[in-house]
């Protein structure tokens, strides 16, 4: 928890409501965005990215499992997030565990549209192999490294970015078998496939300070919040999920107005990524 005297807090709060805050941005402008794909060389996909101080790496590995007997004809993704106790003292013991399950849920929520799926940013359909018998599971893991605010965007940032960089081998499957056998499969070690990001969001949180809400809040900013709304929007500005933090209730018509405004910050936000993004993977490609 980061400590603010009474007049900073003022003085916070006063730069946000004339559109000025302390570092010098507007209330929808975010800090500079930095991004590197391949960082983890034993991971299908890696990226680390930095959002002014907050620093997250994301990592994903692709494993062949089974798809679920609800849903037969999707793939299966799971995210876990570590809060290490280097980049906040408040994240060691219990406290980084809570944060690390509360913004594993939010991803969740963000990506997948919850457990329904309904809305997902994640084509899970194109994880499988062989409907009810042969998927892939992913497995998404974020780190924490440094915490500045704005965790949730920069681990959305960095996921979208590690799938992004993320290379599945290609699959073959054995012929017809009894169906409570598994069948025969054979992975190539040669031949991969570059996992599809069209659909994958970015997560634009808006936190409300006094009468105004801004993006990408410092710590400093988000300890004088009275609620956060963090919604997921892919590039044809569908809404592809939404959460919510903090105790103050919201009314529906501001809830509807920060969707609106999210909408409108993503466009740029998704625009500078996916050219950040681009640049580290033709760095990644002509440092191999």
């Amino acid at each position: 928890m980061v400590g603010v005297s009474v007049g900073e807090q003022q003085f916070i709060k006063g730069g946000i409501a004339q559109d000025l805050r302390t570092d010098g941005r507007k209330r929808l402008t975010y800090r500079d965005i930095y991004v590197e794909t391949g960082v983890i060389p034993q991971a299908n996909g890696s990226a680390r990215v930095r959002i002014g101080g907050t620093d997250v790496i994301a990592s994903v590995k692709a494993e062949i499992g089974r798809p679920s007997s609800l849903q037969p004809d999707k793939g299966k993704v799971a995210v876990f997030i570590d809060c290490s106790p280097t980049a906040e003292p408040t994240f060691g013991g219990r406290g980084g565990e809570e944060l690390s399950s509360e913004l594993a849920l939010a991803l969740q929520v963000c990506l997948l549209g919850g457990k329904s799926g309904a809305g997902a940013g994640i084509n899970l359909s194109s994880l499988l192999i062989k409907e009810g018998r042969v998927c892939w599971d992913l497995y998404i893991d974020g780190l924490v490294i440094s915490s500045d605010g704005n965790l949730l965007d920069a681990l959305g940032a960095a996921i979208k970015a590690a799938l992004t960089n993320t290379a599945i081998p290609k699959v073959q499957v054995s012929a017809e078998v009894a169906d409570d056998e598994q069948p025969e499969i054979d992975i190539s070690d040669e031949e991969y496939q570059q996992f599809d990001t069209s659909s994958v969001p970015v997560i634009v949180t808006l936190t409300k300070v006094g009468n105004h809400y801004i993006v990408d809040a410092t710590a400093e900013e988000e300890s004088q919040m009275s609620s956060a709304v963090s919604i997921s929007v892919n590039r044809a500005g569908h809404i592809c999920g939404l959460t919510k933090r903090g105790g103050c209730g919201l009314d529906p018509s501001v809830i509807l107005d920060m969707i609106s405004v999210a909408k409108h910050v993503s466009e740029t936000l998704m625009n500078n990524l996916d050219s950040k993004i681009s640049a580290a993977e033709a760095c990644e490609d002509d440092e191999s």
